[in-house]
């Protein structure tokens, strides 16, 4: 009875097949040299373009120092959504998740597995697009430079598992794609990335308050703009970390076999 007890909860997790499965992510996406290259240029390429095309207005706060924070989060949850979720189906696609999970190996270890090596180039991608944003389109920030970093990586971390957990649902790349209306766009438009949250209706306003991107943006505006620090920020951290927290679960809850 223990056995059938301990046989039908699942094996264990394990540290050795969670980094053994993150190794084999990490190798196959090094193959993929054009993936790699539009993961780290496409991000650079619409910040810039976003850069030069917007209107030079005598503000006490320069547009697009203004406006950096809010994209830098932006940025870097859609383009982790996306490239989690589409690289995700294609494990599914090919049978590898499948062959996966006919082992000895349980659903949190896949989970995990696969988000330590998503989460590698995810936040390879944010640190590039980072210092781009800082270095080289000049953006003028007062916090410390580390822990705007730290913060875009718990971003990351929930995009990462968001893409894992919605990437379930679909069938095809294309399915992945039509996620984008339902996950991102309404948090584009009532997280505070393209216009202040104050400013909109009072019940929009209470739908934001349950967005995550809302959260980072509010603090990524907090360290950049006004300088504050993590210690003070932790309603914003709690929220993100929390949300990671929950995607996870929810992924680990929803991959079955045959999906």
């Amino acid at each position: 009875m223990p056995f059938c007890t301990s046989y039908a909860r699942g094996p264990p997790l394990s540290t050795d097949r969670i980094r053994a499965i993150a190794g084999r992510i990490v190798r196959q996406f090094r193959r993929d040299r054009r993936t790699v290259g539009m993961v780290f240029v496409v991000p650079m390429v619409v910040l810039t373009l976003i850069a030069v095309s917007l209107p030079q207005v005598a503000t006490p706060v320069r547009l697009l120092d203004f406006l950096a924070p809010a994209l830098l989060a932006a940025l870097a949850f859609f383009f982790v959504f996306i490239l989690t979720g589409i690289s995700f189906l294609r494990e599914r696609s090919q049978g590898t998740l499948e062959r996966l999970m006919a082992t000895p190996v349980s659903r949190a270890d896949i989970v995990l597995g696969y988000m330590g090596g998503f989460l590698l180039f995810a936040c390879l991608q944010s640190l590039v697009v980072l210092l781009f944003t800082v270095f080289v389109l000049q953006v003028n920030y007062i916090g410390p430079l580390w822990q705007i970093f730290v913060f875009l990586m718990l971003i990351t971390v929930g995009a990462v598992n968001t893409g894992i957990f919605f990437s379930v649902f679909a069938r095809n790349e294309f399915q992945v794609v039509q996620f984008i209306p339902l996950v991102i766009i309404p948090q584009l438009l009532l997280a505070g990335v393209m216009w202040p949250v104050e400013q909109m209706p009072g019940y929009l306003q209470t739908v934001s308050r349950f967005l995550p991107l809302t959260y980072a943006v509010r603090g990524l505006r907090a360290i950049m703009i006004e300088g504050r620090g993590l210690a003070s920020l932790g309603l914003e951290l709690s929220v993100l970390v929390a949300f990671a927290g929950l995607m996870v679960i929810l992924a680990v809850g929803t991959l079955r076999r045959g999906t």
